[in-house]
């Protein structure tokens, strides 16, 4: 039995002990490979599995049954109904963990837009990236709440002495610093904005024209050129009110469309507990695309898994269907895939065994 399938073995089955004709673990494992071989709906998995041959079931754990020895895979209503059932938490399971030495996670959240219904809003999904584009975890935020209270509860799990956890604006927050720096022994780099007036003001009134510590950085690609400024400053001293904070960060942004020449400018301020030593203005750098590089995780499900468009909206399929999206990913680019499209696409010329190689199960 693979890692994975004995993870899942482990996880609460939401079926009713009476009737079950597949193990739980065959069931969620027929959608991982359904999803990595392109599926993007209940239908799509449901019809991967109907076409599976023999020996790819055996490799999921369908049983033999019968006088002739025939595996027949789930139904695809037993496969709607596990995904929209089984606990959304276990199945995220899956993604892995936090790797020992991890220099970086990102947070950041992203809505579901087509799980809006009439009864309720879309489901909003907060993920944990490590900089390398890996989700390690991922977390429905409760309706009628918002990211805050979901931040602790996501990252609880981890060991993260050590690892810088960056994030926007809206976590930007006080209770968070000193659980970070004091619960976690971990480092914060967040995003100070209008959401903490007095805060904002404070740092871009600081004497930026003076400072020397800085790191200038251009990039060209996706059709524009782009030049960063990072500059950084101790502020020990200086009466910031703020958990722990030593050094405080201006980025400015400069972006040209070379198609049309229009040029775009930005200016960002975030704060850290790191001293300069720990954290230099090329690090900084490096730390604040790791936090846009999480925007590049939720680009792809929507564009190349079309999640905005998908229809998933009861019980806990728009999580549990976001988390195999995040696997099909993390499968791929361990695998050295790029370009997430290309490797979907390299996986569908072999259907029924590529998903199951790359998930290693034997």
């Amino acid at each position: 039995m693979s890692d994975r399938a004995a993870r899942l073995s482990a996880l609460p089955d939401p079926r009713h002990r009476r009737g079950r004709r597949h193990t739980l673990a065959s069931v969620l494992l027929t959608a991982a490979c359904a999803v990595l071989a392109g599926a993007r709906s209940y239908l799509a998995i449901g019809q991967w599995a109907r076409h599976a041959p023999q020996d790819t079931l055996a490799r999921l754990g369908f049983l033999a049954r019968g006088p002739l020895g025939v595996r027949r895979p789930a139904s695809p209503s037993t496969l709607r109904r596990v995904l929209v059932l089984v606990c959304p938490g276990g199945l995220a399971d899956l993604l892995g963990h936090c790797p020992a030495g991890t220099q970086a996670v990102a947070v950041d959240g992203k809505s579901a837009r087509s799980s809006r219904t009439d009864a309720a809003p879309a489901a909003h999904l907060l993920a944990a990236v490590t900089a390398a584009g890996r989700v390690v975890s991922q977390l429905r935020v409760p309706d009628k709440t918002n990211e805050i209270s979901a931040f602790t509860a996501l990252l609880a799990p981890f060991d993260l002495a050590g690892t810088v956890v960056t994030a926007d604006a809206l976590h930007t927050q006080r209770e968070h610093a000193k659980w970070l720096v004091e619960v976690k022994k971990a480092h914060y780099l967040l995003v100070v904005k209008g959401n903490q007036p007095k805060l904002h003001a404070a740092i871009k009134a600081l004497p930026w024209k003076e400072v020397t510590a800085r790191r200038y950085d251009r990039e060209r690609g996706h059709g524009r050129r782009e030049t960063r400024s990072v500059r950084t400053l101790t502020v020990t001293g200086l009466h910031l009110d703020f958990p722990h904070v030593v050094q405080a960060v201006k980025i400015l942004r400069h972006r040209t469309e070379i198609r049309t020449g229009r040029v775009t400018r930005q200016t960002l301020y975030a704060i850290t507990d790191m001293t300069a030593r720990e954290a230099s203005p090329q690090r900084i750098g490096r730390l604040a695309r790791s936090q846009w590089g999480i925007e590049a995780v939720h680009h792809v499900r929507d564009t190349t898994f079309a999640e905005d468009a998908s229809k998933i909206r009861t019980g806990h399929g728009p999580e549990n269907m976001a988390t195999l999206r995040n696997l099909a990913i993390n499968t791929l680019r361990d695998a050295g895939c790029r370009s997430i499209a290309a490797g979907l696409r390299e996986v569908s010329y072999t259907p029924f065994t590529r998903p199951l190689d790359l998930l290693g199960l034997s």
